[in-house]
């Protein structure tokens, strides 16, 4: 098993389609089904602004999955603190290759990656009836600080 880093958006774009799938069965009145040349075109717009970052784990030949980390820089203002932590916007991992190491492993070499970038944190968020991840996140050490609601209009 290894993770490497790619800027690679047609790769990223193949490995997206386990979890927008999964996304869109869960909540499609939010989410559409992988579109791979929709995806592969956003894909290509987000690999090179420098602060987007993407790993991908190989297992043999095998791609499978990926995680995408955004570094942000919030600066000091009136009501909030400077901060600089990582936002992870997607991990995924493809539906075959589940609940064998393969997030966890990707998780700590986000962890690793803010470490090295001095980053105070990694963030995330998921949905609240997907269990898999909210149980998964909490084995891993991720701690609740907020919550989102909203009110339909």
């Amino acid at each position: 098993m290894e993770i490497f880093v790619t800027k690679d958006y047609r790769i990223l774009a193949k490995l997206n389609e386990s979890v927008q799938n999964l996304h869109a069965e869960l909540f499609p009145q939010f989410f559409k089904v992988h579109n791979l040349n929709e995806i592969t075109e956003f894909f290509k717009n987000v690999v090179d602004k420098p602060e987007h970052h993407f790993f991908v784990v190989k297992d043999v030949e095998e791609l499978v999955g990926y995680a995408w980390i955004e570094i942000k820089n919030i600066p000091e203002g009136p009501i909030k603190k400077a901060d600089r932590l990582g936002y992870i916007h997607q991990i995924s991992i493809n539906e075959g290759k589940r609940n064998m190491g393969y997030g966890s492993f990707l998780i700590h070499k986000l962890a690793s990656f803010a470490r090295d970038h001095e980053l105070s944190r990694v963030e995330l968020d998921y949905w609240i009836d997907n269990k898999n991840a909210s149980e998964f996140y909490e084995r891993l050490g991720f701690v609740k600080f907020r919550e989102h609601v909203y009110m339909e209009i």
